[in-house]
């Protein structure tokens, strides 16, 4: 870590602005179609930080055929993605800051006790929708790109940074980004991690399950056969699979996370009239996938494990289970450790910090799987929201955390890029 560039000076001057940029920022509601507005003052930040910048909106034709693209939108029109490229002197590494510019709904505004959209601040916390998920992690890479501008740092590596869109609807931001060319020897993603570092994270998908059953009056619905009742055995099966999953899965960086990779049954549907018995129960819920194995594989095991059921139950030989797999994907990301990059950000944050680093894996997944599987540039989920408080009422972030991240990630940029003076 180069002590020569005064990082806490530059922050400590300048904390109120980052404060009110990234209030600025949560006040802008960028839900999925809505972030034409900030993206703009993004890449207007960017250009006159001195970096060239490049703003594009994802074209669907170019990505619709990869086999990471899940998003059902039909155009990408008013959500562009925005890129920076800070040019190295050469000889170095290149790094990749990528946060996603995109927030999830409010949801019921009575579960919040101020405005979604206020920035509030309160006892060192920020509140609003995407405080924690991520604009707070977005702020500080743009604050550590501008340090680096401001403080006169020679990086040898490409510093490249990204405010990309639809990572919560399955990443074409970023997808877009890799087929356009953005590539690196490396990634940090700000995800909310409380500032533990994440090398390895759960991947997902959504799958639809349709349990049949046969009709009948309620007065005689003996005579019927109930989808409901049959989809509890359904229901009951996916518990199963996912505690002989989770118990496969000796990875002890998971070790402290209760479920690593859940089964989450979300949405639930059947029936058409009270006074009959239902004869169709849909449901419809999100599979997490583990780090070492493909979504194909994972795939496999739940449509196989659905179809044992009719060794149990003769109505399934007849009626089987229907699974669909639809909407969003989330590619799951393994970065072999030892890593250099996680040696460098441990040692930072540990001189920075004054402790040690959390070090585990994620069981909820982000666009790092992307970058790593299809662009060849390993991802690092590192960031300074407070996890539990992602998509949730009330979402806040603490400030403090934000700065000390910056200082962390500054000084990880130096190393890891490389400088003349510490030859890197």
């Amino acid at each position: 870590m180069d002590s020569v560039y005064n990082i806490q000076s530059y922050l400590s001057q300048y904390r109120d602005h980052y404060i009110n940029l990234l209030q600025e920022w949560v006040q802008h509601p960028t839900l999925s179609g809505e972030e034409y507005e900030l993206q703009q003052k993004i890449a207007d930040s960017l250009k006159a930080a001195g970096l060239d910048v490049d703003m594009w909106e994802p074209d669907i034709e170019l990505i619709k055929d990869h086999p990471a693209f899940t998003s059902e939108r039909k155009s990408f029109e008013g959500s562009p993605n925005v890129c920076a490229t800070l040019k190295g002197t050469g000889g170095g590494r290149s790094l990749l800051l990528n946060g996603h510019v995109d927030v999830v709904p409010e949801g019921a505004l009575e579960q919040w006790e101020h405005d979604p959209f206020s920035g509030l601040i309160e006892d060192g916390k920020m509140f609003g929708r995407g405080t924690t998920d991520m604009k707070a992690g977005n702020v500080a890479l743009l604050a550590a790109v501008e340090a680096v501008q401001y403080l006169n740092v020679p990086l040898k590596g490409d510093l490249i940074f990204q405010s990309v869109v639809e990572e919560e609807t399955g990443g074409a931001g970023t997808l877009s980004a890799i087929e356009r060319g953005y590539r690196a020897d490396a990634a940090i993603i700000p995800e909310p991690t409380e500032m533990k570092i994440v090398p390895k994270q759960q991947g997902s998908t959504w799958f639809r399950v349709t349990v049949s059953g046969i009709s009948a009056h309620a007065g005689t619905r003996f005579e019927g056969i109930s989808a409901l009742e049959k989809s509890w055995k359904v229901y009951d099966t996916l518990m199963s699979l996912e505690n002989e999953r989770n118990i496969r899965l000796q990875d002890p960086m998971f070790k402290n996370i209760k479920i690593p990779i859940p089964i989450n049954v979300g949405k639930i549907q059947g029936g058409s009239w009270p006074s009959s018995v239902p004869s169709q129960v849909v449901m419809e819920g999100r599979y997490g996938i583990g780090p070492d194995e493909t979504i194909e594989e994972a795939k496999k095991e739940l449509e196989q494990a659905l179809h044992r059921l009719e060794q149990y139950d003769e109505f399934f030989k007849k009626y089987p289970v229907e699974v669909e797999w639809f909407g969003a994907n989330w590619i799951p990301g393994a970065v072999d450790l030892p890593h250099p990059l996680v040696d460098i950000l441990t040692n930072t944050f540990e001189k920075t910090q004054q402790r040690q680093p959390v070090i585990q894996a994620s069981n909820w997944g982000t666009d790092g799987g992307m970058l790593t599987q299809y662009a060849g540039t390993p991802s690092i989920i590192f960031g300074p929201g407070t996890t539990s408080m992602a998509h949730f009422p009330n979402e806040s972030v603490e400030l403090d955390r934000v700065f000390a991240f910056t200082e962390v990630l500054f000084h990880t940029i130096i190393d890891w890029c490389g400088t003349p003076e510490n030859n890197a």
